[in-house]
């Protein structure tokens, strides 16, 4: 018996396990494409509103203070679960309204923390806005964040 490997043991290694990481890589491609499009990804919810929605959070940089889904800077609060904070699923009506005059009623010129800008959103960006909040709260985001406090 040979005592280490030969030229060719070691490049039938080499292709061999170079072949079996391309399918299982080609193999969790295709998982995760089918998971997105199929399962997390509410395209029917797709409106107009919440088109409307993300592009006030991408105009306004949102996402340079606040995260959503993980996404995003963590300075200010997660905004993936705003929506079920403010009893969005039991409470439609409320929850729109508490959103809407929290944003509204920015900065609030406490002592000591943070301060959310003040912007003069028209009523058709807030409902977008807020329309855009609650798409993404019922996005399957894998229990994130841990927390509901965000």
């Amino acid at each position: 018996m040979a005592d280490g490997l030969t030229k060719s043991a070691a490049r039938n290694i080499f292709y061999g396990g170079s072949l079996f990481f391309f399918l299982v890589f080609a193999g969790l491609t295709a998982h995760t494409h089918w998971y997105m499009v199929n399962v997390s990804t509410d395209s029917e919810g797709l409106t107009e509103s919440v088109e409307l929605g993300k592009h006030v959070w991408e105009r306004n940089m949102c996402i340079n203070c606040h995260s959503i889904m993980g996404e995003g800077a963590y300075f200010a609060p997660e905004l993936g679960n705003v929506w079920e904070r403010y009893g969005g699923h039991e409470n439609p009506e409320a929850a729109r309204a508490g959103i809407n005059a929290w944003i509204r009623a920015q900065p609030l010129g406490v002592e000591g923390r943070r301060q959310m800008p003040a912007y003069d959103f028209s009523d058709e960006e807030m409902n977008g806005l807020i329309d855009f909040l609650e798409w993404t709260d019922g996005i399957d985001d894998q229990n994130w964040p841990p927390h509901p406090a965000g």
